[in-house]
C-alpha cells in the first residue's frame, strides 16, 4: 500500500511538472529582434545615444532591438526593400522615391514642427558670398546623394538655372555625413556646402567651436523632417507598437532625456503631404538629368 501511494505521488509530481506554465514558457521561441537601420548622415556623433536608445526601445517594445548602421542611405534602402530591416530612419528624399515599398511610421518634431531646412554654408572667413551663384567654379561639399538637404535641394536650384553640379562647381564631393560637410567647409577643404539645418543648429549648441567656423548664407523653405519608416514586410502590429513607443517618448522621463540629446521635441504621426515639395523637386531634377544625358 505504501508503495502504491509513493508511485501515485511520483506520477502527480511528473504531471505537475509536465503541465507547469513556467516550463512551457521556456519552450516558447524567443522573439526575433527588431532591426532598425541608421546611417551616419546625421547620427555620426551619437554612439552613446544609440546604445541608450536601444535599451529604451527594448524595454518598451519588450523585444530585442538591433541597430544596423551603414555608410549611406542607399545601403539602408536596399536592406529595407529586401526585408532585412524592419524600420529605418531615413531622409525624405529616399522615402518619396520608395513610397510604394515603405510605410510612414513617425516624423520628428523640431522646434515644435515636423519640419527642417537645408542650409547653404561657407567658411566664416568668407564675407563676400551672398548666394549659391557666388560659388560658381568653387569646391562644394554634399553629404549623401540621397539626402534632400545635403544634395537634392542644391541640385534642384541649379537645375532651375539649367545647370548641373558637375558643370557649375569646380569640384564636388560627398562626405557621407552632415557633420563632415561642416568640417569640410570649416577647414577650407570646400568653399561651400549643403547641410541639414537641424544638424547645424544642434551642433551649434553642442560644438559651437565647429559651427562658428562656418557662416549660413541662405536657408531653404521648410521640408518634412527625415522620417522613421517601416518596410513592406513589417507587420502592422509591429508598426503600431513602434509608433506608440516613439510618440510616447515626449511623455516619459527617460524618453524626454533622450529627445533632449537629439535636440528634438518628440515624434508625431505625420503624413505624406509633408514630403510633397521634396517629391516635386525629385521629379524636376530627374527630368534635368535625363535631358543632360540625352545631350551627351
Amino acid at each position: 500500500m505504501t508503495g502504491l501511494i509513493t508511485l501515485i505521488r511520483i506520477l502527480f509530481l511528473l504531471l505537475t511538472l509536465l503541465f507547469s506554465p513556467a516550463l512551457h514558457a521556456t519552450d516558447q521561441p524567443a522573439k526575433p529582434p527588431i532591426r532598425i537601420g541608421l546611417t551616419p548622415v546625421f547620427l555620426d556623433y551619437q554612439a552613446t545615444f544609440i546604445n541608450e536608445w536601444r535599451n529604451y526601445l527594448q524595454q518598451h517594445l519588450a523585444q530585442p532591438v538591433v541597430f544596423v548602421q551603414r555608410g549611406n542611405y542607399r545601403e539602408i534602402v536596399d536592406l529595407l526593400r529586401e526585408g532585412k530591416l524592419d524600420f529605418a530612419w531615413l531622409c525624405g528624399y529616399p522615402y518619396v522615391r520608395n513610397k510604394k515599398s515603405f510605410r510612414l511610421v513617425a516624423v520628428p518634431l523640431y522646434q515644435g514642427e515636423p519640419l527642417y531646412q537645408s542650409y547653404l554654408i561657407v567658411p566664416s572667413s568668407d564675407k563676400q558670398t551672398q548666394s549659391l551663384s557666388d560659388l560658381h567654379w568653387k569646391n562644394f561639399a554634399f553629404s549623401d546623394p540621397d539626402s534632400n538637404s545635403g544634395h537634392l535641394y542644391t541640385e534642384y536650384l541649379l537645375s532651375k538655372l539649367g545647370k548641373t553640379p558637375s558643370a557649375f562647381f569646380s569640384k564636388t564631393f560627398f562626405t557621407w555625413s552632415h557633420r563632415k560637410v561642416i568640417d569640410a567647409v570649416a577647414s577650407g577643404l570646400a568653399q561651400g556646402g549643403a547641410v541639414d539645418g537641424y544638424v547645424w543648429d544642434t551642433l551649434a549648441l553642442s560644438h559651437p567651436e565647429m559651427t562658428s567656423k562656418t557662416r549660413i548664407v541662405s536657408k531653404s523653405p521648410q521640408f518634412g523632417h527625415p522620417p522613421f519608416v517601416a518596410g513592406a514586410a513589417t507587420s502592422k502590429q509591429d508598426i503600431a507598437t513602434m509608433q506608440q513607443v516613439l510618440l510616447h517618448m515626449a511623455h516619459d522621463e527617460e524618453g524626454v532625456r533622450l529627445l533632449n540629446k537629439l535636440n528634438l521635441d518628440g515624434f508625431v504621426y505625420g503624413n505624406d503631404s509633408l514630403f510633397d515639395s521634396i517629391e516635386e523637386m525629385s521629379r524636376f531634377v530627374d527630368k534635368t538629368r535625363n535631358k543632360a544625358a540625352q545631350k551627351q
